[in-house]
């Protein structure tokens, strides 16, 4: 029986869809606007069904109640129109013209008004934008990340040098403007690179960091973290993961490509132990330091390759029960699987962010001794083509 407030979400939704967006034959970073929510997601789950019925079974993909506004993390860059007015926005897809937009149908909103603001700033400041032609210029980008749970606002303030002019009043500026912020930090990036941020930072106001409730858990993020933007979404996928890990409480498990210990926190009341490996010097930092925070002491965080990890618990004559792994969209290695195969891995968790490398990697799975047993599309970035999938791999 639809409520009332189910009802009106509905009507606001196909209200919002036949309004569409005002940016997206500019900006062409949304694939499926125009098209309705419901056919978007009946899209997605064709596609992976087209490239995964040869492994397993697919379930019906996990769709949002509210497809709006669901990025926690905005990113804005600048430049000037041909009056030269400072501009903020993203760029045009496969371009670097930067598109004007002030308020984005998948932005958190509450974001995008401070990087208005920002940009409304600079000129009583003085504050140059950088110009990548020319090189000159002090403010390359702005980015801003929200936790929907606490509230809490980093603004990342990406210049060209260390070297920050009135910087004391323009945060004072900032935060008259907008007092929810609970942190201001300066990043350095003074390469040529499309890198957005630099190595470099300076902590203007705050302490340098948010935190975030996850399936329960605080998370501390960085500017540098990696950190999923659809925090909505985030915990369908998780609590998915882990159902779909079969754990009992008995099992050693692997969060391979660990961040900053999402996974492994969520996964630790449900298992004997757990191991993250992760690159990112940075990231470990934050995982351990989460571990601490939520009390959690079945967990060890290690920086490092994980394939080499798992090479060496196999000549250690160790094996693991689980591994959780989550690649980049280029999907995982044959080294990698080759090593998780040698640790004798009984049951895998693959989350994917590409289900055509995601069906590559099952092919080689399989070679290994490996079954897909089911997949489980969860859309992740509606309006994009992109495609988020959980699937179980089990050990023939």
């Amino acid at each position: 029986m639809q409520t009332r407030e189910n009802v009106q979400k509905k009507e606001s939704i196909e209200k919002k869809e036949k309004i569409g967006c005002q940016y997206s034959k500019k900006c062409g970073g949304c694939a499926y606007q125009g098209i309705t929510y419901e056919k978007q997601l009946k899209e997605k789950q064709k596609i992976v069904q087209a490239l995964l019925k040869e492994f397993c079974k697919v379930q019906p993909i996990l769709g949002m109640e509210n497809p709006y506004y669901y990025r926690n993390k905005v990113h804005a860059v600048f430049d000037r129109d041909r009056k030269g007015k400072i501009i903020s926005g993203i760029y045009q897809e496969g371009t670097h013209k930067v598109v004007p937009i002030d308020s984005c149908i998948i932005e958190d909103q509450k974001s995008d008004a401070i990087i208005v603001s920002v940009r409304k700033l600079l000129p009583s400041f003085k504050i140059k934008i950088y110009d990548e032609d020319t090189g000159y210029g002090l403010l390359r980008h702005v980015l801003v990340r929200r936790s929907f749970s606490s509230g809490q606002v980093m603004v990342v303030l990406v210049t060209t040098s260390p070297v920050f002019p009135s910087k004391n009043n323009f945060v004072k500026a900032l935060l008259k403007e907008h007092n929810e912020i609970t942190t201001i930090i300066q990043n350095v990036n003074d390469r040529n690179t499309s890198m957005v941020l630099g190595k470099k930072e300076n902590i203007l106001y705050g302490k340098g960091y948010i935190e975030d409730k996850l399936c329960g858990y605080t998370f501390r993020i960085s500017s540098r973290s990696f950190y999923q933007v659809n925090p909505t979404q985030t915990e369908k996928l998780y609590k998915k993961a882990i159902e779909l890990a079969g754990l009992t409480g008995k099992e050693n498990v692997l969060d391979a490509y660990c961040g900053i210990g999402t996974i492994s926190l969520i996964a630790s009341p449900y298992c004997k132990q757990v191991a993250g490996v992760e690159l990112n010097t940075e990231a470990v930092k934050d995982a351990i330091n989460n571990a601490k925070r939520n009390k959690i002491e079945n967990v060890r965080f290690f920086q490092g390759d994980a394939s080499e990890f798992m090479v060496q618990l196999a000549k250690d004559g160790q094996t693991l029960d689980i591994v959780f792994m989550d690649p980049p969209r280029s999907g995982s290695t044959e080294e990698f699987i080759d090593s998780l195969a040698a640790v004798k891995a009984k049951r895998v968790v693959y989350i994917s962010c590409n289900p055509e490398t995601l069906a590559r990697d099952l092919q080689y799975f399989k070679q290994k001794g490996y079954d897909a047993k089911v997949a489980v599309p969860v859309d992740m970035f509606p309006w994009t083509d992109s495609i988020e999938t959980i699937c179980q791999i089990v050990k023939k």
